[in-house]
């Protein structure tokens, strides 16, 4: 089994879930950086799957697990359009020029086309994205190129995963300085500090334990199932559910007062969140899971958004270089190298 993006939120819980299960004999997690973390049956392998050769790496192999992503340099999107769309390209090549029985690919909920928040949409919904950000743009792209990577090579066993919004404990310090920046502090996270939550029509979202979207994973991995497969839960998470948990007071705010704010802090470095990626946001659509606890047989188990929390007041972190608790420099050294302006 290899693993692409494995020192990551999403990886270091997949290489996990598949190190528990005994049909599984080992584990190669490819990342740029070698971590100081490990699990049982895990073999690090250092590559950059935009600029490195993989069919090594692949040769042999009962399954790819794609989760490789750059997030940030938020305001290069050429570079992130490299990684991770020219970078994921290479990879499915990899897989086919090797033989790899199985591919399963770590789309997401970014990928829908703009959709609605009053019901639930399966995963017939279009995928063509929100082109005003990089994320969506590229989700979408990838779920194109994928059609045509299916039509021509039928033998590869494909499964494109769509998460909500992933988190864990763990990933906090990493998911504040890849989306919030270096003036959110610790403290807001916790119950009674903060009067008030924005309550913005449309910022509805879904959010996953990492977890559970790894235990998806390894059953998709190991299993017959092919195709697309949302993954979420509910509650859905607005103001008013994060109000209740930090004992706040949701206030109304406009959209476009929201987002005038979030522009301004983008244009002066403030926060590495694009307002364009504000925008896709509120068209996302809410999805429904059934498919995957139908044909997967899978059933997520935990909460979220309060380990996420916790983990925010903590600022916990891992020892692998994406979800470290601290970068040299701190939040300073954040602020000197540019909010949004590297990997």
């Amino acid at each position: 089994m290899v693993v692409t993006g494995a020192s990551g939120n999403v990886g270091t819980s997949v290489v996990e879930a598949l190190s528990e299960d005994p049909r599984v004999g080992s584990i190669v997690g490819v990342a740029r950086r070698e971590p100081r973390w490990s699990c049982p049956k895990l073999v690090w392998a250092c590559a950059d799957v935009a600029g490195e050769r993989l069919d090594g790496l692949v040769a042999g192999a009962d399954a790819m697990i794609h989760l490789a992503w750059l997030f940030q340099p938020t305001r290069d999107p050429l570079s992130t359009w490299r990684a991770n769309v020219l970078g994921s390209i290479r990879v499915f090549d990899a897989v086919a020029r090797a033989g790899v029985p199985t591919l399963v690919y770590a789309s997401s909920v970014g990928a829908y086309s703009p959709g609605p928040k009053d019901r639930m949409v399966g995963e017939d919904w279009p995928t063509h994205g929100w082109p005003a950000a990089a994320y969506p743009r590229e989700k979408a792209y990838l779920e194109r190129y994928l059609d045509g990577f299916e039509a021509h090579h039928p033998d590869v066993r494909v499964v494109r995963m769509r998460p909500g919004f992933l988190f864990k404990r763990e990933s906090a310090a990493q998911q504040r300085r890849l989306f919030a920046g270096p003036f959110l502090p610790g403290l807001v996270a916790r119950p009674g500090m903060l009067p008030i939550v924005p309550d913005v029509p449309g910022l509805r979202v879904q959010a996953l334990h990492t977890s559970d979207a790894a235990e998806a994973y390894r059953l998709a991995a190991l299993g017959d199932a092919r195709g697309a497969f949302n993954l979420a839960v509910e509650p859905v998470l607005d103001a008013a559910v994060l109000a209740q948990l930090l004992r706040a007071r949701t206030v109304r705010i406009p959209q476009w007062a929201a987002r005038g704010a979030l522009a301004a802090a983008w244009h002066l470095h403030g926060v590495p969140a694009s307002p364009g990626l504000f925008d896709a946001v509120l068209r996302l659509p809410l999805m429904s899971a059934d498919r995957a606890r139908r044909q997967l047989g899978w059933s997520p188990r935990y909460q979220a958004i309060e380990e996420f929390l916790t983990g925010l007041r903590e600022g916990a972190g891992m020892p692998t270089p994406p979800l470290v608790r601290r970068l040299p420099g701190g939040r300073l050294g954040e602020l000197r190298t540019g909010v949004g302006s590297r990997a």
